[in-house]
């Protein structure tokens, strides 16, 4: 019955006036219940509550404190100065800068928006003051966030994990080469556009060995976290989530006695923004749960299944209009809420034809991530507009060619599980 879609239809419609993403989740859910009539309301209650009792969960807001601490350890600055070291001789020095202090600090913050927010403060000012525009400023900001959805550990292959019950070791190493070649595609794409517009180097020629190795010890601490937590889960010493307190731990001691720059005094503030980031996003899983309850009663996903099938039978061309259908979904909703949503709908489907879980996740995540640089709803977008005073429309002109880089790399992804999985595949072995 048409009555059966009423809970998406009124989410959709929500989404369009703008109400917060976790209440239209929540008040579409609550409306199922009042429509009904068949399943008590406090069901409802139930749902929102029982979905924070997950011990997977726990990583969340383990790994979100460890980029806080880890920010405040100051090492932001040991990194951009590797990055320096590294590519300050290249052509739109600063932008390349950008892209690999992203790719570094992919393992440290898990987060694309506290990324997006520390790039366009950090290094966003002084591209303006280069003589960037403030439009290719922000871009170059939001987009290279991307690469911490992939990079571990990510947030976002952590929820994809507990909905679709799939090893999240697998999922980390998974996102390496497909983050890597992001970042790839925004240097190339960086350098193009630099060339064109006069975009300068910092210096004349490479700053030397010497300078670079020096850089390279100074960061060495920041940058065998990642190692640290794939290496743990990997080999069983810790779980995901105990490796994110594990983690907790291991910046603490970073930051106080290596860096030597971390103080007591800064903790309240640190668990104060730990708490108000894990909360933005266990809301929206405690909506999200309300409303999965609602699909599964109303036996949405086999219906969705099915109408998927009859179109195609191949894995591939499935994923492809799966694919094209997320990106004109991401336009218009917010990438964590749509995979929260997506994932249990779209994963048995996938899994009956054959698609590995985690080439799934992988290629997933990359897509609805990627929907946080697009107007109108794109939260990097938002935040790094926000921190450097840009129109839409100018910021909606510049993300274009890095846009269409991105939908490149998305695509090999889904052509060619293997770039997902063979990292994977040679750690674990064949799943």
């Amino acid at each position: 019955m048409w009555a059966d879609w009423i809970p998406g239809i009124l989410m959709l419609l929500l989404f369009a006036l703008g109400t917060p993403i976790a209440f239209a989740i929540a008040i579409s859910a609550l409306s199922f219940f009042l429509i009904d009539g068949e399943v008590p309301y406090n069901v409802f209650f139930q749902k929102m509550v029982t979905a924070t009792d997950s011990y997977p969960l726990l990583a969340i807001p383990f790994f979100v404190l460890a980029g806080a601490i880890m920010n405040k350890a100051g090492i932001t600055r040991r990194l951009l100065a590797f990055a320096d070291a590294l590519v300050g001789h290249m052509t739109g020095a600063l932008a390349q800068m950008c892209t690999v202090l992203a790719t570094l600090l992919g393992g440290l913050t898990a987060s694309s928006s506290a990324d997006a927010a520390m790039l366009a403060k950090v290094i966003g000012p002084e591209m303006t003051k280069s003589g960037y525009s403030p439009a290719f400023a922000a871009v170059i900001t939001s987009c290279s966030a991307i690469i911490t959805s992939l990079i571990p550990p990510s947030i976002g292959l952590i929820i994809y994990g507990y909905i679709a019950d799939v090893s999240v070791g697998r999922l980390f190493i998974g996102g390496v080469l497909p983050g890597l070649m992001l970042a790839a595609s925004l240097m190339v794409v960086t350098y193009i556009l630099s060339k064109r517009r006069g975009y300068l180097p910092v210096r004349e020629r490479f700053a030397g060995r010497a300078r670079l190795g020096h850089t390279f010890v100074e960061a060495l601490w920041a940058m065998s976290i990642p190692v640290f937590i794939i290496v743990g889960i990997r080999y069983g010493i810790f779980t995901p989530t105990e490796a994110g307190a594990i983690t907790v731990l291991y910046t603490i001691l970073v930051g106080k006695f290596a860096y030597r720059s971390l103080r007591l005094r800064d903790l309240p503030l640190v668990l104060k923004e730990t708490a108000l980031d894990t909360a933005s996003v266990m809301i929206m899983i405690c909506a999200a749960s309300a409303f999965g309850f609602y699909l599964a009663w109303e036996r949405i996903p086999p219906q969705m299944a099915a109408w998927l099938v009859s179109l195609t039978r191949d894995p591939t061309a499935l994923l492809l209009l799966i694919n094209v259908a997320l990106i004109v979904l991401g336009t218009a909703v917010e990438g964590t809420s749509a995979l929260i949503i997506l994932t249990p709908i779209l994963v048995p489907i996938l899994a009956k034809l054959g698609v590995d879980p985690v080439h799934f996740g992988i290629v997933l995540v990359t897509n609805l991530t990627i929907a946080g640089i697009t107007p109108p709803v794109g939260q990097m977008m938002f935040i790094s507009s926000q921190v450097l005073r840009v129109p839409m429309d100018d910021y909606t002109v510049e993300v274009l060619p890095f846009l269409g880089s991105m939908l490149v790399v998305l695509l090999l992804l889904t052509l060619f599980p293997q770039v997902s999985l063979v990292l994977p595949n040679l750690v674990y072995g064949k799943g």
